[in-house]
């Protein structure tokens, strides 16, 4: 492979028309469907996948297809088949659908504006991860204009990743047996430690998002006069909670949401750790004064990849400040997310919450937990040896520094879907969420010096497929 012209060739294409085209895509409010259930009207979802698709036909591979699938009620599949002249095929993944826009941008920022500063691409999914489909054809561009052979490659890019892939399975039903079986699936939704060298994403955890609701009144009641007699729904939530979670160190206290770490994953995280150090927290806007929940990198990383963790990511029942009156409330409602361990059973983990939370309520308040969705995590099979050689020589040409691999703390629910079908696959897990890009709060953004880079190593990591297949068809057979 030349590896200049590798360079040249994404470098020139990238700023020529992919960084427009990914403005383009910030622009789109097309959020998720959990986010935006009138999102068929709203028809932010056909622009997205219209322009992804547009784009796809200008790049006029020989052979390409280039669909936009539709099923009724499910948002849309955009679909790149790429024929090749090897035998084997890869499949590679991204989705378009976008989270919601919070609160807090900087000045000058917000979520449907993109804005270029110091070589970052600010706005809302770019990263997560509009880039994917543009980095993944652009890969396989650049090898197709260096003559080199590769096998199928099939793009399959969805619309409702931000919201567990619930569109996803109707959408794999109808396509069925036209994915084949790929020997080597390349997924672009994932994180890196930092800018400075590839990260693969060994495991990922699942997630279990619900409601818990606690009343305690039918109505609010002057805080004078009932206060002291009746309980708060504030105070049965604590106590609710501290069933799940230790309220002093966040451990979770359910056996049935912990699972044993591997060894292997051990030793990728120890590894990991000694090439981070202190830059584990850069990826966290910590405010002023607040540190961390241990000091050990090490145990940072296991914390955030291999153990469960909860958040209360949003509550219904608590006036505004400039609307709270001196009022004993009569319920609250908190939705509660859940981050399991790669091999934890979602529904049985469902379960357990549920049971945790509504036995024996305090004070015989009502108490109800209503899961909303179960994702499970994933752990990746052992690296083939032409693969684990393959992603060091890559980082090691590109950015002159190893490649670390690490489980990841966020869910992707279409990696446990093909996994489960194709047990003995390869994965090439890796993505250009780092330090500060903050992918699902204020001020997103897409770093793209790196996601150039990562471009060409995954067209490298191609080519060592391709090379390996071919090599393997060669020899004579035992």
């Amino acid at each position: 492979m030349d590896l200049p012209g590798l360079r040249q060739f994404v470098e020139h294409l990238w700023q020529k028309s992919v960084i427009g085209q990914l403005e383009a895509y910030v622009r789109i409010p097309n959020k998720s469907p959990a986010f935006d259930p009138q999102w068929q009207s709203h028809g932010f979802m056909d622009q997205a996948v219209e322009l992804m698709a547009q784009w796809c036909r200008a790049q006029a591979l020989p052979g390409a297809s280039v669909e936009i699938r539709r099923l009724p009620g499910v948002t849309p599949l955009l679909l790149v088949d790429i024929p090749g002249e090897l035998p084997q095929s890869v499949l590679l993944y991204g989705h378009l659908d976008k989270q919601p826009e919070f609160t807090g941008w900087l000045p000058g920022l917000g979520p449907w504006e993109p804005v270029i500063r110091d070589g970052k691409l600010y706005g809302r999914g770019g990263a997560d991860d509009g880039y994917a489909l543009f980095s993944s054809l652009t890969a396989i561009a650049a090898l197709k204009a260096q003559s080199i052979a590769l096998p199928r490659c099939l793009l399959l890019i969805e619309a409702s990743e931000e919201s567990g892939s619930v569109h996803l399975p109707a959408h794999l039903d109808a396509l069925g047996a036209r994915i084949g079986e790929p020997a080597l699936v390349v997924c672009l939704d994932a994180e890196c430690g930092n800018f400075n060298q590839l990260w693969t994403t060994t495991s990922l955890r699942g997630n279990l998002v619900g409601t818990l609701k606690v009343r305690v009144l039918t109505e609010g009641a002057h805080s004078g006069l009932a206060s002291g007699i009746a309980p708060t729904p504030f105070r049965v939530l604590q106590q609710l909670m501290a069933r799940v979670e230790d309220p002093i160190t966040g451990e979770i206290v359910i056996p049935e949401l912990q699972a044993a770490i591997p060894g292997d994953r051990r030793s990728q995280i120890c590894a990991a750790a000694q090439v981070l150090g202190p830059q584990v927290l850069d990826k966290i806007p910590f405010a002023p004064g607040v540190r961390a929940v241990v000091h050990d990198p090490a145990e940072l990383l296991i914390n955030n990849t291999w153990r469960p963790s909860l958040c209360v990511t949003g509550a219904e029942g608590l006036p505004a400040l400039g609307a709270a009156g001196n009022v004993l409330l009569p319920a609250i409602t908190l939705k509660i997310s859940l981050r399991l361990p790669p091999s934890v059973d979602p529904s049985q983990a469902s379960d357990a919450v549920r049971a945790a939370f509504e036995r024996n309520a305090p004070y015989g308040a009502e108490v109800s937990f209503e899961p909303e969705s179960t994702s499970g995590g994933w752990n990746a099979p052992k690296f083939a040896e032409w693969f684990e050689r393959s992603m060091q020589r890559a980082s090691q040409r590109v950015f002159g520094r190893e490649a670390v691999s690490l489980g990841g703390g966020g869910t992707i629910p279409f990696l446990r879907m093909l996994g489960e079908r194709f047990p003995e696959t390869q994965f090439f897990v890796t993505g250009v969420l780092g330090p500060h890009s903050n992918a699902h709060g204020p001020n997103e953004f897409l770093h793209i010096g790196y996601a150039m880079r990562l471009t060409e190593c995954v067209s490298m990591v191609l080519a060592d497929f391709a090379e390996h297949h071919a090599r393997r068809l060669s020899l004579p057979e035992k």
